[in-house]
């Protein structure tokens, strides 16, 4: 059985051999601009755009060995939700994938020694945020409170951007909170 670390090399390659329009979010994220952070999952978002994005999408899933239904594509676009995970063929691991029509605010990186793309520290930011808001108890959001923190240490952030948005997604005073 393949680790994490195959599991997130394949991939990548996989991704970028196909040139789909990509970036990771979630763990994957945060290990990479704070904290180092365990996960059984993978995270990532793809642009929907375009003509040929869904046929990238599969041909990259199939060849990085996932299990790939593409009814899940169709159901989760119809349905709003936008989120569809698909399994490893080759471990128990899973891929995440977030279906986004809008423009992916991405920076360039590397994992594992290959290049590859994660959402930016102020986007991360506000989806944690966003997350932390809606989790009930909120003692249930206190990984994403620490994921936070530690981007804001670890990475060069434009803060005023994250405050201004903020603001728009009313989670200001979480931020102010969150940067005492």
């Amino acid at each position: 059985m393949e680790g994490f670390e195959d599991f997130v090399r394949r991939i990548v390659g996989c991704f970028n051999t196909v040139g789909l329009d990509y970036m990771f979010t979630g763990a994957l994220a945060v290990s990479y601009y704070g904290r180092a952070r365990t996960t059984v999952d993978v995270d990532v978002v793809v642009a929907v755009s375009g003509r040929e994005w869904r046929a990238k999408l599969v041909s990259a899933l199939k060849n990085a060995g996932l299990v790939v239904d593409e009814r899940k594509i169709d159901t989760a676009l119809k349905s709003g939700y936008k989120i569809v995970t698909f399994n490893d063929g080759k471990s128990p691991l899973t891929i995440d994938v977030i279906l986004s029509e809008d423009k992916l605010r991405k920076k360039t990186g590397n994992v594992l020694g290959l290049k590859t793309f994660y959402q930016t520290p102020e986007e991360l930011i506000l989806v944690k945020l966003r997350m932390i808001k809606a989790t009930k108890p909120r003692e249930r959001a206190l990984k994403d409170e620490e994921d936070v923190k530690a981007i804001l240490k670890f990475t060069k952030v434009d803060v005023e951007a994250v405050k201004k948005q903020a603001k728009k997604d009313n989670t200001s005073a979480l931020f102010d909170t969150l940067t005492r």
